[in-house]
């Protein structure tokens, strides 16, 4: 599923949400340099956003088709599992993954991770939680009802996080959870793209499912005036390499 996202790179980048400003400024702040390593960079929405920030970025990703995509944005991407992705001796100031982790062996990752981080530098994982208001998020539960997530999936990505520290090891301290808020307003065009590239829409599609999701999706909206504020939160975890 990992190599699924790359279909339609160019939606990809138009649908997903940047990174809150606060999290980016915590992650600079944080970091004992300027170079970083985006684990699943993507189409490079994260990696663009830290090179603004004054970052020197260097981004893995599994799909050449994202990858390609991020270079053609300026952004330096290599096409690899970052489990056996060959650092070449090279390593960083930084490591993030946004969105990204889940799809990372939790105990490879971390002892990669490890070895490609300076001593002092910065481990970060996090995750943007899409949280719709309560009436609309169970109207979504309600036309994915093989997705409990559709409606609060904030505990998914707490499991995230708990995984992600339970396979830390003592090459790492300091280690820390952060919330980030952030608001944007979704038309339904825009809401129904996302959705589009989201995790579930391949098995949903292979299951014959989607064009009736998104119906249902749209329906929804439709019914609260075609467009919704999304209040929502960024969690991070983040970690110090000893």
């Amino acid at each position: 599923m990992a190599e699924s996202f790359g279909a339609d790179a160019a939606l990809y980048d138009r649908a997903r949400p940047s990174y809150p400003t606060a999290l980016i400024e915590a992650l600079v702040a944080a970091a004992p340099g300027r170079d970083f390593l985006d684990v699943g960079c993507g189409t490079g929405i994260l990696s663009r956003q830290l090179q603004a920030a004054g970052c020197r970025v260097l981004g893995v990703d599994v799909d050449e088709r994202m990858a390609a995509y991020a270079r053609s944005t300026g952004v330096e991407a290599e096409v690899s599992p970052f489990e056996t992705w060959d650092a070449s001796d090279r390593t960083f100031d930084a490591l993030v993954a946004g969105m990204t982790w889940h799809w990372i062996d939790p105990a490879v990752g971390a002892a990669k991770a490890a070895a490609v981080l300076r001593p002092g530098g910065t481990f970060a994982v996090f995750w943007y939680v899409l949280q719709p208001p309560a009436d609309l998020g169970a109207a979504f539960a309600a036309v994915q009802p093989g997705n409990p997530a559709a409606a609060s999936p904030l505990g998914a990505y707490e499991h995230f996080l708990d995984r992600t520290a339970d396979n830390l090891t003592d090459a790492f301290t300091d280690i820390s959870r952060a919330t980030f808020p952030w608001s944007r307003t979704y038309t339904r065009d825009e809401w129904l793209d996302q959705l589009r590239t989201s995790g579930i829409a391949k098995p949903l599609a292979t299951a014959g499912k989607l064009d009736a999701v998104l119906e249902g999706t749209a329906a929804a909206i439709d019914a609260v005036g075609g467009s919704f504020t999304l209040d929502s939160v960024a969690v991070a975890l983040t970690a110090t390499r000893t």
